[in-house]
């Protein structure tokens, strides 16, 4: 690119909106001479005129004859060079590709534009102080019925699973082949799903579609109704085509299943120790991401500025194409899920623009040893998955995403600085309901 000279430049820069700007960019001849004649060069090597061999069309002749061609390529070849230098100029970095308007060429006198395009918002941090944010924190009381929860929970991860010739029955598991039917029964060609696994009595397979299950054999088969929407108020029939019936054995609660859980332990009493220390560590950790959105959610309501539309929608388009992927290639309501995922992409871009200015304006960082201690304390925890742990943070993204996590700990923990906080006791019993 050839360098331009800046000072031959006449920028004027309109803010519409906080994250809106408009760059009108007039340059002079002078300026612009040069690179318009290496544009007809380069025009005159590829049209042909009887008598010149191409590239030796004399200019005059070129002119007469192509001028609104050479001029129209020069424009498509140069509108974003001297548009990026008048960014650099300004030290402005947009998040959108500008649109481009009142494009103007006068041969021998000048080129103007206008570009409009989005920027980061412009916005100021509010003066932090004593009990400016008023948060509430939880404390989780759990009761013997949420132990016998976890220790139920031990007891399915370590099931054994029996291949039954018997009928099903409810909480069976059930591998068919599912093939959609039309209105009057007739297979439709390309949806047949095959090898889905299915549990009696779980999901769209309750009440009366488990009356439908329960009983089937290996080579049985049952017309089912299966939802087509998220709402599960369309359904479609179905052909189930019965492969095999597979029951889940639960271990007995004894001491073999002490140690099948945990050798370390001696007793069924140290299994119940144990499982409470894991349930007050989970909703300890529970507490803590509620009060720290809290706390960010109260500080993004009193900063209060508008997202460029044009950051929300390619963090939604992000969104989309992962549901799409996650959907196997079933139709996907996309109006549906930008409207479902918009306000938490407007909600996670405020916070991601505030942290910027906080770890700006605070000099936030986190050094390569602190990350390198994040991993070993990671190792040291889960010391049987060694080798996949530093196999996994070799990679830089993943590296990034400790980085991001600890940043976000530092400006979480200086942001408490200035909280008033509301420590609240609470049952489990009263919110169990909830968890199921």
């Amino acid at each position: 690119m050839a360098k331009i000279e800046r000072k031959k430049l006449k920028i004027d820069i309109k803010n519409i909106n906080d994250y809106t700007k408009e760059i009108k960019l007039d340059i002079p001849w002078e300026t612009i001479e040069s690179d318009f004649n290496s544009t007809a060069k380069k025009f005159s090597k590829k049209v042909k005129l009887p008598g010149f061999r191409p590239g030796k069309i004399p200019k005059d002749r070129l002119m007469q004859q192509f001028q609104p061609n050479i001029e129209a390529q020069f424009m498509d070849d140069n509108i974003y060079k001297y548009y990026l230098t008048a960014l650099q100029e300004k030290e402005i970095v947009p998040v959108n590709q500008a649109a481009i308007s009142d494009v103007q060429f006068q041969l021998g006198e000048h080129f103007s534009f206008t570009a409009k395009f989005e920027v980061e918002p412009d916005f100021k941090l509010p003066r932090f102080k004593k009990n400016m944010f008023q948060v509430q924190r939880n404390k989780f009381i759990p009761d013997d019925q949420d132990i016998n929860d976890a220790i139920d929970q031990l007891r399915r991860s370590h099931a054994r699973i029996e291949t039954i010739e018997d009928g099903a029955i409810e909480k069976d598991f059930i591998l068919c082949d599912l093939q959609k039917l039309d209105e009057s029964g007739v297979a439709i060609i390309g949806k047949k799903f095959e090898k889905q696994m299915l549990k009696v009595g779980d999901g769209s397979f309750t009440d009366d579609q488990k009356d439908k299950l329960i009983g089937l054999k290996p080579g049985s088969s049952a017309r089912i109704e299966l939802p087509d929407n998220e709402d599960k108020t369309i359904k479609s029939p179905y052909e189930l085509s019965v492969t095999k019936v597979e029951r889940e054995i639960l271990p007995d609660i004894d001491n073999d299943f002490v140690k099948l859980v945990n050798p370390d332990l001696g007793s069924m009493e140290d299994m119940k120790t144990d499982v409470l220390k894991k349930i007050n560590e989970n909703f300890e950790e529970r507490s803590r991401q509620a009060y720290e959105r809290d706390l960010s959610d109260d500080l993004i309501k009193k900063v209060g500025f508008d997202t460029p539309p044009s950051m929300v929608d390619n963090y939604l388009k992000n969104i989309l194409e992962d549901v799409k992927k996650q959907n196997n290639g079933e139709p996907v309501d996309e109006e549906k899920v930008l409207e479902t995922y918009r306000p938490s992409a407007e909600r996670n871009l405020k916070w991601y623009l505030i942290r910027k200015k906080i770890i700006d304006e605070e000099k936030l960082g986190v050094e390569r040893k602190d990350i390198d201690d994040e991993i070993e304390n990671l190792v040291n925890r889960s010391p049987n998955s060694e080798k996949e742990i530093r196999r996994f943070y070799k990679k830089p993204s993943n590296r990034q995403r400790i980085e991001d996590d600890m940043i976000e700990k530092k400006i979480l923990e200086y942001l408490g600085q200035f909280a008033k906080i509301k420590e609240v006791e609470v049952n489990t019993k009263d919110i169990r309901g909830e968890n199921k």
